[in-house]
């Protein structure tokens, strides 16, 4: 055997190594990625529920709490403000300026809802209406989820970047339109992370 017979069956040999490395790399970039995006409609799914509770809680608030009407209008505009922050973050759940503004939105929403909650302390009556209390019990109930649906999602976008950024993805990932490091959910502050205590 010549030796230009020996390098080319090397070369072919080297070339489809790498193409295997590289495809290797190409698909376990979009598994990954395709995991944290499924990983957030399930934080999406929990968030709208969330938002739509809300407003039958203002509502049910508004009938016992006439003088407090500031911060009825405050919960519904955080929750619209969160609503948004909300599709804006689904549309691509690897952008950290829409997972940092959701995570922003949620916040302020989970003040406003904090504040209601406090207030709905002044107002015996509306502490035990039935509605309320089931409300309550939903969001509560809902906010647990969205902290398991996040944490899912965190663990999912830790994996996907501790791969992209290992040899040999890191030589491969821009290429393939994965250049940046995909942003972990981080509620400031307590925003969901402890839910708004209330005792009805």
């Amino acid at each position: 055997m010549s030796a230009t017979v020996i390098a080319a069956i090397v070369v072919i040999l080297a070339a489809v190594v790498l193409g295997a490395i590289v495809t290797g790399v190409f698909n376990t970039l979009v598994t990954y990625r395709n995991r944290y995006k499924n990983a957030f409609a399930q934080i999406e799914v929990q968030l709208k529920r969330r938002h739509d509770l809300i407003p039958n809680l203002v509502e049910v608030a508004k009938g016992y709490m006439q003088h407090e009407r500031g911060t009825l209008e405050a919960v519904i505009n955080a929750r619209n403000q969160a609503a948004g922050g909300l599709q804006k973050a689904a549309q691509d759940p690897g952008n950290a300026d829409a997972i940092k503004g959701l995570a922003a939105a949620e916040g302020v929403l989970t003040g406003t809802v904090g504040r209601l909650f406090a207030l709905a302390e002044s107002y015996p009556d509306l502490k035990a209406n039935q509605n309320m209390m089931q409300l309550s019990e939903e969001l509560r109930s809902t906010e647990n989820k969205v902290a398991f649906a996040r944490q899912a999602f965190n663990d999912g976008v830790t994996l996907y970047n501790t791969y992209r950024q290992t040899f040999p993805a890191i030589v491969f990932a821009a290429m393939f339109g994965h250049a940046q490091d995909a942003a972990l959910l981080e509620f400031e502050g307590e925003a969901i992370q402890e839910v708004p205590k209330v005792s009805f």
